[in-house]
């Protein structure tokens, strides 16, 4: 079957997390097996159940936003304007040369801005209604992030806000592949971003009990598949891409990292936090991905898994990955890169992304840490502990959201002619 869609490539990329804020030392931390997993710093957690997370402590936005613009903007659209700013710059884009009605913004976040909702309730109950903030709506509101990416650039094709939870940057970066190749655009700036490692955040789902509560040993918290696994690191940060028609980039002589092939989508609809325990639901957007793909499943080298070291989730995926791959599944190479990064909810689709391009286009494995006593219900080749040398043509990356959410998007190495 021959395409006549538009094709999409990966130009450039920018992640904020709480082990690196520049894609290059975060790629080399990752396969390294370090951890961005810590006691929390910015506020008192000594009420608190869980007192750990993926926090950005030393946070600043110097260099890309002045004091005044910066305090304008909550915390989880700083981290997009720094994550898409250096995003552009790596893709080496000059939009005063670009025809801006045909370049767009489309981001994830799984719940906004958090920390002015705290901030400006606590004014409310202590001070008065008067006293709340006239910045605190602007702030707040989950569009801000792609609304202000779009404003710094002046952008005005497509412009989208996605909120699935934590598949929002998946499904954000698989309706920026749409709009391209149905051409609507022919650059877009995408990914996720969240700031919600607050004590909201972190009391909410401890609450939940969704939460890992070892506090003696954050940096071993999460351990994605391992049969001690106790529940998800929550963190904080941005990931996001430069997707931009082939031809295109072409024309202007851009880098291209992998092309963006496949995205898929499904709904669980069953509970509202936990996943199907089959994984029905997870397996039809891989599924679907490949199809828009036009790849077979034996084509796919790596998986870049949701795996959130949840008790339910991770054999949920791995049922999946197995209905889905077959015999194929016992080769492919999986790993949870959320073992070191923690789960940054609507942002983990865009970080994990962008390790899933880098996968491809350096031909390694980053590994899952922490994995040391492996599930038996969780039996596929997770990568444990060890990143791998190995011929990636295509990868995967997954993310599965509170709400029944699931959504797959499918990278490749640039191929000639058609995909």
């Amino acid at each position: 079957m021959v395409s006549t869609q538009r094709r999409v490539v990966v130009t450039g990329l920018g992640a904020v997390t709480s082990l690196s804020t520049k894609v290059e030392d975060l790629w080399q931390r990752v396969l390294r097996g370090e951890s961005g997993i810590g006691l929390i710093r910015t506020f008192d957690t000594s009420d608190f159940k869980v007192k750990f997370g993926g926090e950005i402590s030393d946070w600043s936005t110097d260099g890309y936003l002045s004091p005044k613009e910066a305090k304008r903007l909550d915390r989880f659209t700083q981290f997009a304007v720094v994550a898409a700013t250096d995003a552009v710059r790596d893709a080496g884009l000059d939009f005063e040369q670009e025809d801006r009605f045909r370049c767009g913004v489309i981001l994830g976040t799984g719940v906004g801005g958090l920390h002015e909702i705290e901030t400006q309730h606590s004014r409310l109950l202590e001070k008065g209604p008067e006293k709340v903030s006239a910045f605190t709506i602007p702030k707040l509101m989950l569009n801000a992030a792609s609304g202000q990416v779009s404003i710094l650039f002046g952008l005005r094709g497509p412009n989208v806000a996605v909120a699935t939870a934590c598949a929002s940057a998946t499904n954000a970066l698989g309706e920026a592949l749409k709009a391209i190749q149905y051409g609507d655009a022919d650059v877009m700036i995408s990914g996720g971003t969240e700031a919600a490692v607050t004590p909201m955040g972190i009391s909410g789902f401890a609450s939940m009990k969704a939460l890992s509560a070892r506090n003696d040993a954050p940096q071993q918290a999460s351990r994605p598949f391992d049969a001690d696994r106790d529940g998800f690191v929550l963190s904080e940060g941005a990931g996001i891409l430069v997707l931009e028609e082939l031809e295109h980039a072409k024309a202007r002589g851009a880098r291209i990292y992998a092309e963006m092939v496949g995205y898929g989508a499904s709904a669980d609809a069953g509970h509202i936090t936990q996943p199907d325990a089959e994984g029905t639901g997870a397996a039809k957007s891989m599924v679907r991905a490949l199809k828009d793909a036009e790849l077979n499943t034996d084509e796919v080298d790596y998986i870049n898994a949701h795996g959130t070291s949840t008790p339910l989730g991770d054999i949920a995926e791995t049922k999946a990955i197995k209905s889905v791959f077959g015999e194929h599944a016992q080769q492919l190479s999986i790993s949870s890169t959320k073992s070191q990064l923690g789960h940054l909810l609507g942002a983990s689709g865009g970080v994990e992304a962008i390790l899933a391009v880098l996968a491809v286009t350096h031909g390694v494995v980053p590994p899952t840490i922490n994995l040391e006593n492996p599930d038996p219900k969780c039996d596929l080749d997770y990568t444990p502990n060890e990143p791998r040398e190995r011929k990636i043509r295509s990868a995967m990356s997954n993310s599965f959201g509170f709400g029944g959410h699931n959504a797959a998007v499918v990278f490749s190495a640039l191929r000639n002619g058609s995909k």
